[in-house]
């Protein structure tokens, strides 16, 4: 990977209440040999399958299946691109380049209000301080952010974030005066002493933070843990052709879950490699972010009753997009989640 690939952070502004609270981070649970996982030799032949995304922190268990052949091992042939912006990575799923994406829900709202046809497949993480906002010592709140420039990605998870902040202060993106810049470029200029305001994710928010002694994190997702989460999902002409693919890309994220329990040290150099990060950093920034596990997935996808249920969530960022003129009307959600192939893998 290139020295100047992006992470990223996409979004999502969830209204929903007790959802942090059923987030719970659980060890992935150890499944017999063959019960949960296909790691036959003599598997059908793998489907293949495009998919990409900016990089992020809470897609550890993706990579790592990656490295470690897991999704080969379930059937399925995953060619996954690196892009550096989330606007490039959702033209070109958009446009039928990809598969497969992993990207926040305020994303996946934007591409439903396109037109596109996907099906979100699984949850992957929620942030809880991976995304925050920098500001220089002179800026006492949010509310002094008025009048103010801000670095930030422009329609990028980091701008929503930022309205949704703005929002609970009372404030507008109308209030703020914007400099489109990607994350990291947000954090540079932030760190040069060219901003006063940065919104960014890690690891530029921390490295920024630390560096720039005229500052601090002014707010982070900590403080807004259902702000921000990410989702897979697959076009659903792919879907109708491969289902048995599809469910062997959950049976190896789950594979890879099992691995960071049993092989930490590997698991965290492989994550570290693809992120340009060390180990030791790697285990600081998934502090930041709580990865989904089978039951809450299940919950999140196939629970309409449930306080978590993933569609009610996106329901109400829909209409806070409109509302914020980032979408011209609400899509309709109602097909999105799909969570079939969940349920196949818990049998």
């Amino acid at each position: 990977m290139s020295s100047n690939s992006h992470w990223t952070r996409r979004q999502a502004l969830s209204l929903f209440t007790g959802f942090a609270g059923s987030l719970a981070l659980h060890a992935c649970t150890q499944q017999p040999s063959g019960s949960l996982f296909n790691t036959s030799s003599t598997a059908t032949e793998s489907v293949l399958a495009t998919s990409g995304s900016t990089l992020w922190i809470g897609y550890t268990p993706l990579y790592i299946a990656l490295e470690k052949g897991f999704f080969q091992e379930n059937g399925l042939n995953l060619d996954f691109r690196d892009f550096s912006s989330a606007t490039d990575a959702m033209a070109a799923f958009g446009a039928g380049r990809l598969d497969s994406q992993a990207l926040v829900t305020s994303e996946a709202v934007s591409l439903a209000a396109k037109g596109v046809d996907y099906r979100i497949i699984m949850a992957a993480d929620n942030s809880l301080g991976g995304d925050g906002i920098l500001a220089r010592n002179s800026i006492t709140s949010i509310n002094d952010f008025k009048g103010k420039e801000v670095a930030v990605e422009v329609g990028g998870v980091s701008h929503f974030f930022l309205l949704q902040v703005l929002k609970e202060a009372g404030l507008s993106g109308d209030d703020v005066r914007l400099t489109n810049v990607t994350p990291d470029a947000a954090a540079a200029a932030y760190q040069a002493g060219r901003t006063e305001i940065a919104v960014t994710y890690s690891p530029f928010l921390q490295k920024a933070d630390q560096a720039q002694q005229d500052g601090r994190i002014i707010y982070d997702t900590s403080q807004m843990p259902t702000a921000i989460v990410d989702v897979y999902l697959f076009s659903n002409q792919f879907i109708e052709a491969n289902p048995n693919a599809v469910t062997g890309f959950i049976q190896g994220i789950l594979q890879a879950r099992e691995f960071m329990e049993t092989d930490r040290d590997e698991a965290l150099a492989i994550a570290g490699k693809r992120l340009q990060l060390t180990p030791q950093e790697v285990e600081e920034q998934l502090k930041g972010v709580r990865l989904i596990d089978l039951p809450t997935n299940l919950e999140m996808l196939g629970n309409p009753q449930s306080d978590i249920y993933l569609l009610n969530h996106m329901n109400d960022l829909s209409q806070f997009l409109v509302s914020q003129k980032q979408i011209p009307q609400a899509p309709n959600l109602t097909n999105t989640l799909e969570p079939k192939f969940l349920k196949e893998v818990q049998t």
